[in-house]
Formats: structure tokens, sequence, C-alpha cells
């Protein structure tokens, strides 16, 4: 149980945590010094003194504070003495003194007669006693009683520390930037942005950061070989698909309509095979977008199709930094997907401090909960849970939203529909993209 309470308060980033590594060594070797420097000088030595001090006035009250001997033995000690009718008030002592708190224990218990002592200043102490029923002021240098500026030490102890602190703070800020340049290399390249990134650092570190640009590199030069790869059966299948178009379009119109809809339909597969391939949609650079004018485009678009929207809702100032025509497509793929399977499809969406929803409903038949990660998975079609008659779909059309949504640093998530009884497809995007 202590170690689960330790690790919720331990700090959870880098910085953190090796400034933690950084600081707790000094302080507790500030507070061990302070420690035992409290009760070395402050105690020891100035209990010391202050014996010292009181045998001293002992010896004088002994001759008498009016005698010749006892003028002559407080000029030599460089003490006054005066003899007063009432104690002043209460005892005199700074907060901070505490070096005061030692001398009043010692005067206590090492002489006779002892009243209260006054501490003013660092510069005199005023030791009242009782003597013969007479009331004596003794003024004593207070360097006799303590060591002279005893707060040295800790004016010391702090000053260096913090230097030392801002010097090691400096050292572990320029050792720990080339991890959060590799962090951010690496997040970027996760959402298909290439940032420029040269390892630096310690030798571990320029190693991990050379390893990552190496496997960046291989990952970059894959997916080039691939698109060129499916570029060249795209080229390649076109050409017999034109030749097929154009045979096709020599025969009587009621034996080729079908045909030329079959070779259609083979070249928009072709089409979107290629779309999904290359990634067309995540090429642009991220902009300040404007949501809501963007979803009452998609709004207007659907509805010149004959395919409006059922409900549409959202705020009128929905701002995002994202890639307006990948999310564009997104939020397109979800509502075609809505509208093949469900009379009834709203959109709505709304902003949360640190992110934006939008929301696609539908009244279909859903898909059931094992299923649905398994929907977000290119090429899958669920036959039993969404009707595919449609003819022509690919399994695309969840995938690339999902692929879209995380390259934007959110997610898409398919649940049930609390208002439509059907499928509710749920993208996040967060601000910070």
């Amino acid at each position: 149980m202590t170690l689960s309470l330790i690790k919720r308060y331990m700090p959870r980033s880098l910085y953190g945590r090796a400034a933690l590594i950084l600081l707790l060594p000094v302080i507790t070797l500030q507070l061990v010094v302070t420690v035992v420097f409290i009760k070395r000088h402050f105690e020891d030595v100035t209990d010391q003194l202050t014996r010292a001090v009181a045998q001293e006035i002992h010896i004088i009250e002994g001759h008498g504070f009016h005698t010749q001997s006892g003028q002559e033995l407080l000029a030599a000690l460089s003490f006054q003495a005066e003899q007063i009718t009432a104690l002043p008030g209460s005892p005199v002592r700074r907060w901070y003194d505490f070096s005061g708190l030692v001398i009043t224990r010692s005067f206590d218990a090492q002489l006779a007669g002892f009243e209260q002592v006054d501490l003013p200043d660092n510069i005199v102490a005023n030791v009242i006693i009782r003597s013969a029923d007479h009331l004596w002021q003794v003024t004593v240098p207070r360097d006799r009683l303590s060591a002279a500026n005893p707060h040295q030490l800790f004016v010391n102890m702090i000053f260096f520390g913090t230097i030392v602190t801002i010097i090691a703070y400096i050292y572990l800020r320029n050792q720990l930037r080339p991890i959060k340049r590799l962090a951010r290399a690496a997040t970027a390249f996760g959402r298909g942005e290439v940032i420029p990134f040269s390892p630096a650092g310690a030798s571990e570190l320029r190693a991990a950061g050379l390893a990552f640009v190496q496997m960046r590199a291989r990952i970059e030069r894959f997916v080039d070989q691939r698109t060129m790869m499916l570029s060249a059966v795209s080229h390649d299948l076109r050409t017999p698909l034109t030749r097929l178009r154009l045979g096709l379009s020599m025969l009587d119109d009621a034996e080729a309509a079908a045909l030329l809809r079959d070779v259609d339909d083979m070249q928009r597969l072709l089409d979107e095979y290629l779309t999904f391939a290359k990634g067309d949609m995540m090429s642009s650079a991220a902009q300040a977008c404007d949501l809501s004018t963007l979803l009452h485009d998609i709004q207007n678009g659907f509805a010149r199709q004959n395919t409006p929207i059922t409900k549409c809702e959202w705020p009128d100032d929905l701002h995002l930094i994202c890639r307006p025509l990948a999310i564009k497509r997104a939020i397109e793929n979800l509502i075609s997907n809505a509208l093949k399977h469900g009379q009834t499809v709203w959109m709505t969406a709304q902003a949360e401090p640190d992110r934006i929803i939008i929301m696609v409903e539908d009244d279909g038949p859903g898909i059931p909960d094992a299923q649905r990660d398994e929907a977000l998975q290119p090429f899958v079609r669920l036959d039993k849970a969404r009707n595919q008659d449609g003819g022509g779909s690919v399994g695309l059309g969840l995938s690339i939203a999902a692929d879209i949504a995380r390259a934007h640093g959110g997610m898409l998530q398919l649940d049930d529909s609390p208002n439509l009884q059907g499928l509710r497809a749920k993208l996040t995007l967060h601000h910070d993209v």
C-alpha cells in the first residue's frame, strides 16, 4: 500500500523524475547538515559560552556589583551592571533567534537568582538577576554568549545549493532535450508527418536516435515501393479496362449495359484500392480549419445528392488544426456508411476543453460488440451485421476514417446509438494535434 501511494504521487514526466533525483539528495544533505549544525553549533557551543558567562557573573556577584573589585572585573570582561527597581517586562527575543532559547535555558540552570534575559539584537544581551534582594541588569556582549553570525552557514548552504541546482538543471535539460525531440519526431511520423531530426546528446541517445532515423527511412522506402507497385498495377489494369469499355460500347445496349456496370465497378474499386494505399488525403499539411463550416458543406453535399441527413446539430464556433480534406473524407465515409444501412441519420458535434467529438448515428441493424474492432480493419465486410448487397463496397470506409482519426491524434469508436437504436460512430479529434 505504501508503494502504491508513492507511485501515485511520483512525477509522471521524465523531467519531473529527473528533477526529483537531482533535488532529493541535495535537500536531504542540507537537512542533515542543518540538523547537525543546530545540534553541534547552536546548542553545544552556545551552551558552553553561556555557562562560562554565568560563572563570570557569579564571580562578580560574589565580589559585589557596587564594590571596587566588582567594577574592575566588570570593566575587564567588558560587562556593565546597573541596579533596577523592577523587571522591564516580558523577555525580549526575536522569533528567529533560536540560540536565544539555549541561552535562556543555560542561564536558568547555571546562574542562581536568574530572572530573565533580554536579547534585542546581535550586539548585547541584558541578563537580569536577583542578588541580595536587589535586581541587577548585567549587559553582556552578545558574541560572548553565542557564535558570531551563525546564519552564514545557512546562507552559504542555500546560495551554493541553489547555484549547483541551477547548473545541474541546465545540464539535465540539455541531456533530456534530445529525448523530447525524438518523441516529437516519432509522434509526428506516426501521424504521417516527417519533421527534421538529427541524433544528438549522449552516446546512448544518439544510438536510439540513429535507430529511429534508419527505421523511418526503411518504412518510407517500403511505403514508396508499395505505392509505386500499386500505381504500376493500376496503370496496367486501366488499359485492358479501357479496351473492354470500348468493345462493349460497340455491342447492343441491352447486352452491354450489365457488363459496362461491372467494368465501372472494377474501375471504381481499383481507384479505392489505390487511394487507400497512397493515403492521398494525409499528404497535405495541417492547417487551421473552421469545422462548423466544413460540417455545413458536408450536409449540403449530401442534400444535393438527394440523400439528406435527418438531423444536424453542432456549435457555430468549432475550430481545429487539422487536414480539412482528410477530415471531410472521414466524415463523409461515416455518413455514407450510415445512409447505406439506415433510413434516418443524425450528425452531431460537441466541443470539450481538449477535444471535439463528431457523432454519426443511424437506425440500421448495427454491429455486434464482438465485431466492432474487426469492422475497423481494412477489407472487412460484415455481411451478417450490415447489408452489403448494395454492391461495390470493399470494406474500406470505416478503416479509412479510423486511419484519419489516428493520424490526427484521435480515435474512431463504434457503439450503440441511444437515440436511433442503430450504430453510432464517434470520431474524437484532439485540439493539440
